[in-house]
């Protein structure tokens, strides 16, 4: 019921016809004698579920037994792991280590590690694979010799833009698109690759200052959080220094750091931090392309998102289903959805939906290369063991009832969510009319 007239599907690359994407499907599983390999995974992430799911894919789609090391920022997790994965670990499959860069380094360039896969930053994919910064790095990455010699695949940031297509939104469409945007901003303090960054819209579309306004009211009465990753403040700081108009709010006392709305930022100004940096932290930016023509809009925010925005990971789009009635609006989606050089698309909803359903490719997109690697090479979870992905897609209605229960602001989901829980860890009928109850009063 949460995800009623939610559809996900994986577009291919071009050329993988339906027939070669089933021939290619499990292709571990299609060996006759399959050799494996020890993976190395540094699970650099913040989020507490990445790791296991990262393991989950080189162990159960690529064959490999793991060697897991927690990031120091989220070793709190590990022993919750040890005991949740003990079979695993009891059999040699699996073994969970703690430790920093050096622990990571030692693990990445062991003579039994055959390959390796990275949660984290491109700076620190970069110190992996090309070593520190200087004229050594450079060098290297010119003669494309990296200096790690075994493949690593990676998941790592993005400054993760949504566009909203211009149209007369009604004032629940508005209002329920500003909770929407917001939940992309605020969930975990905003320390999440796929967390919103950039707002794209068009000077264009008369309700623009109207769905800000909506956004900065939400913000504003939304309570501040720790900033507890590292860094984080000096970024905030750095990023907002030349945006003195930027809109900033709640307390920023006791470690918290205020959320911040940086409004009308020039498309074409090539040197604009906010475009190429990650904020990793709550800053969420705006900027205007195009026209107030859906179609024409749906084309330049494609072309902004691809050659001015840094990252490749996930894209959201909003549109009414009014407007995809049209014709060559329509066709105008459909165009964006391929050309768009991002790992997830997602329409009318948070990208971060493809990552929370675990079954869907999660990755950015496979453009990338070693020596520009934006938001990562390869793919995890893909349940279905798919090859040849260009991207996951994620479809939504542009407002959903019930209330979704991720929504930063459901005051429900609390009672909703330990059910939810229960009902994955001990499946049973009779616990299902208690949970349809508690949805339907969201």
């Amino acid at each position: 019921m949460s995800f009623s007239g939610f559809t996900g599907f994986t577009l291919m690359e071009t050329g993988v016809s339906l027939e070669d994407a089933r021939a290619r499907q499990a292709a571990f599983y299609q060996q006759q004698h399959p050799e494996g390999g020890l993976s190395a995974i540094l699970g650099a992430g913040n989020v507490s579920s990445i790791p296991a799911m990262d393991v989950a894919t080189k162990m159960f789609i690529e064959g490999k037994v793991c060697v897991l090391k927690m990031n120091p920022v989220n070793d709190w997790v590990g022993p919750f792991l040890e005991r949740a994965l003990a079979p695993l670990i009891s059999r040699h499959y699996l073994r969970i280590v703690y430790g920093g860069w050096e622990e990571g380094e030692h693990l990445v360039h062991h003579a039994l590690v055959d390959d390796a896969h990275l949660t984290g930053s491109a700076q620190t994919h970069d110190q992996i694979v090309w070593g520190a910064p200087g004229t050594e790095r450079e060098r290297s990455r010119a003669n494309r010799r990296p200096l790690l010699e075994i493949p690593i695949t990676s998941e790592l940031g993005n400054v993760s833009p949504g566009s909203i297509v211009p149209h007369q939104y009604g004032d629940r469409e508005l209002r329920f698109m500003a909770r929407n945007v917001a939940t992309m901003v605020v969930n975990n303090a905003s320390f999440n690759c796929n967390a919103a960054k950039m707002i794209v819209t068009t000077s264009g579309w008369p309700q623009r200052s109207e769905f800000l306004d909506m956004i900065g009211s939400i913000l504003a009465n939304t309570p501040t959080r720790c900033a507890y990753y590292p860094g984080a403040s000096e970024r905030w700081h750095s990023l907002l220094s030349n945006h003195a108009d930027a809109e900033r709010y709640g307390d920023s006392g006791d470690g918290n750091l205020q959320w911040a709305l940086v409004r009308d930022l020039d498309a074409g100004d090539r040197e604009e931090p906010l475009f190429s940096v990650e904020p990793f932290c709550g800053i969420l930016s705006e900027t205007s392309v195009g026209s107030a023509d859906p179609a024409e809009f749906l084309a330049a925010a494609t072309e902004f998102m691809n050659q001015r925005l840094w990252g490749t990971l996930n894209a959201a789009i909003m549109i009414p289903p009014g407007l995809e009635a049209d014709p060559d609006t329509a066709r105008a989606l459909d165009r964006a959805i391929v050309d768009l050089r991002y790992g997830t698309v997602a329409i009318n909803h948070w990208p971060a939906l493809s990552y929370g359903f675990g079954c869907m490719p999660w990755g950015g997109h496979q453009s990338s290369t070693l020596s520009d690697i934006q938001s990562g090479l390869g793919w995890v979870h893909n349940t279905f063991m798919l090859s040849g992905v260009d991207k996951s897609v994620i479809r939504g209605p542009l407002t959903v009832r019930p209330y979704p229960v991720w929504f930063f602001d459901n005051e429900k989901t609390s009672n909703v969510a330990p059910r939810l829980v229960e009902m994955e860890a001990s499946p049973s009928w009779f616990k299902l009319p208690g949970i349809l109850r508690r949805v339907m009063m969201l």
